[in-house]
């Protein structure tokens, strides 16, 4: 027998046996797939011969899964689900231009949308769905071609990494704000509200440590999840906020925004284009790496 044939039992009979797991018997399980309780029984009975052990305990006309079936459909049950997300992500495919792009927020905001006419001048063929997302996740489970990532290159094992551009964050705060609180020196900072993203709470006691300041006793202020909202918190007068440049460059230029010191901080993190080790294989996933390539440089 082929071996990788060996033991794949028949889709007719895992079938069965996982209608039969989740309604906790025959009858209602041969309802809901279009079998008699006869032929589901048939069925998980092949599959038991096959496995050479029973999976449910016949108890008169009543049937309970024991140990060895609630091992094998906790191992089992995941898998079917992953089979039939993935038919149905086939099957719903968009065209070979569709893309579908998971991406930061706030970069997706203000680095990504302003640049998409460039995009669409070039390549007009290509459609693409834009959604935010902010963690790692398994593209064999998540329906997107390709996701901007920052961070580090071990952030994310499993995918190819280009590397996009490091940002440098600056402080900045509301013009009124400042005249109210004048900042004459970077250590006058631990005296105010200091507001952060929430996934770099640590930027502000590096920034002071890079200026010769001690922040390791910093009782930092209000966190925020979105760069995008920890500047408006800014602008309004919440107090001073480290942000990456590139992201609040509107802000600085309308000047609802103004720098009190300039000290930008970086670091070894960077923004990368993230994609599955085959991915490049789609020409319009090969065309947009090109583009964001090309707009980074």
């Amino acid at each position: 027998m082929n071996e990788p044939r060996k033991w794949l039992p028949p889709m007719s009979a895992l079938t069965a046996f996982e209608a039969a797991v989740r309604h906790g018997g025959f009858s209602r399980a041969g309802e809901e797939i279009g079998l008699t309780q006869s032929a589901v029984s048939r069925q998980i009975a092949q599959l038991e011969a096959m496995l050479q052990t029973p999976l449910f305990d016949r108890i008169g006309r009543r049937v309970r899964l024991n140990d060895a079936g609630r091992v094998y459909a906790d191992a089992l049950l995941p898998a079917l689900d992953r089979i039939r997300q993935a038919t149905a992500r086939a099957a719903a495919r968009a065209p070979q231009t569709a893309l579908r792009i998971a991406t930061l927020p706030s970069f997706g905001m203000r680095w990504l949308a302003p640049r998409l006419p460039l995009l669409t001048a070039r390549h007009p063929e290509l459609v693409i769905d834009f959604a935010a997302r902010s963690q790692p996740f398994d593209f064999t489970h998540e329906d997107f071609d390709a996701a901007v990532h920052f961070g580090v290159a071990k952030d994310w094992p499993g995918v190819q990494m280009d590397f996009l551009f490091r940002e440098e964050a600056i402080p900045v705060c509301a013009p009124d704000w400042l005249a109210a609180h004048p900042l004459r020196t970077p250590a006058d900072l631990l005296n105010v509200p200091l507001l952060s993203q929430t996934s770099r709470r640590d930027a502000w006691p590096r920034w002071l440590a890079a200026a010769g300041v001690d922040g390791s006793e910093l009782a930092l202020g209000p966190t925020f999840e979105h760069f995008l909202m920890l500047a408006q918190a800014s602008a309004a007068g919440a107090g001073v906020a480290l942000i990456p440049s590139f992201l609040i460059r509107p802000e600085l230029d309308a000047g609802t925004l103004v720098v009190p010191f300039a000290r930008p901080l970086s670091n070894e993190q960077a923004y990368y284009l993230v994609y599955p080790p085959e991915a490049l294989s789609r020409p319009a996933v090969a065309q947009f790496r090109d583009w964001m390539l090309e707009q980074a440089a």
